[in-house]
């Protein structure tokens, strides 16, 4: 369409109203087929293989005692509350509260499609500056906790070698050591070869138990494989978005001015009640674009 109308345009004996039309629509078809091709060349990005997966996603408290816990507690329902805005599903697998009711840690899992691609660039260390619930001189305290956001492993994936794990059960407990369940539900999974340690007491029985403590290993297995093939292949072309570095700085959450700066985008966004009730699309929106930006500028430079 768009040679036609340059051709008509172009042509000495077009009549000058017609000459007008042709140029004005040959300019929106140009726009058009601009905006086509960055589409084209995001479509032909290479896929992250683990894009349509669903997530393991593990909080931490960090620096901040106390209120660290509760800030970790609030993550945890920030990230709950957006699978339910997506009509995802979300899965407690282990909790560990503090004595004070936030939580020291806490594995979830969200099923969806495409959570991993959503989520992945969550990993790293969010931090929060507010004055505390236990702070009586109305002091505002910085706190961390960390997120790390893993793509949840298939059995395919990551095959287990029954001879590799030692399986032990044991009394799953609530802060201050007071007993929740006084049966030996909870479970207790070593990998052997790697030395990693999976817990999981939220179940009432030791087969739901042990059926997500395995879950949550395998998880964890394939991230460190990824992390070391990603080490060895690329390490000095990876973008800083997503590289899920845990030790990362990637967010701070400032309630006394209301606002979120992402450190990534170095970009603030605003209410943070809402963005902790769950509303993050549109930070995770720009940090996809971010991140496909760098990787088409990556893909221009390189000649392979």
């Amino acid at each position: 369409d768009l040679a036609e109308l340059r051709q008509m345009a172009s042509d000495p004996g077009t009549e000058p109203d017609l000459r007008k039309m042709a140029e004005a629509e040959a300019e929106q078809l140009e726009a058009r087929e601009r905006a086509l091709a960055a589409e084209l060349r995001v479509l032909l990005l290479p896929k992250d293989p683990n894009d349509e997966k669903n997530v393991i996603i593990e909080i931490r408290a960090g620096a901040g005692g106390d209120e660290a816990s509760l800030f970790a507690q609030d993550l945890f329902r920030m990230y709950s509350r957006f699978a339910e805005k997506k009509g995802w599903k979300f899965e407690v697998l282990d909790t560990s509260l503090s004595p004070i009711g936030g939580l020291k840690e806490a594995v979830g899992n969200i099923r969806g499609q495409g959570a991993y691609s959503f989520l992945k660039y969550e990993s790293g260390v969010h931090r929060v500056q507010r004055v505390p619930r236990t702070e009586a001189s109305g002091r505002i305290h910085t706190s961390t906790a960390t997120v790390a956001v893993l793509p949840e492993a298939d059995e395919i994936d990551v095959k287990l070698d029954p001879k590799e794990l030692k399986i032990e059960a044991f009394g799953s407990s609530g802060p201050g050591g007071q007993s929740v369940n006084r049966n030996y539900t909870a479970i207790r999974v070593t990998h052997k070869p790697s030395g990693l340690v999976v817990s999981c007491q939220d179940e009432k029985s030791q087969h739901r138990n042990k059926e997500k403590a395995l879950r949550v290993l395998r998880s964890r297995l394939m991230d460190i494989a990824q992390s070391e093939q990603a080490d060895a292949i690329a390490q000095n072309r990876r973008s800083q978005v997503g590289t899920g570095e845990r030790s990362e700085k990637i967010r701070t959450y400032n309630f006394p001015q209301s606002r979120i700066t992402d450190h990534r985008l170095n970009e603030s966004f605003h209410n943070v009640e809402a963005i902790l009730d769950g509303e993050i699309d549109g930070i995770l929106d720009r940090l996809v674009r971010q991140a496909q930006a760098q990787a088409l500028g990556s893909a221009s430079r390189d000649p392979d």
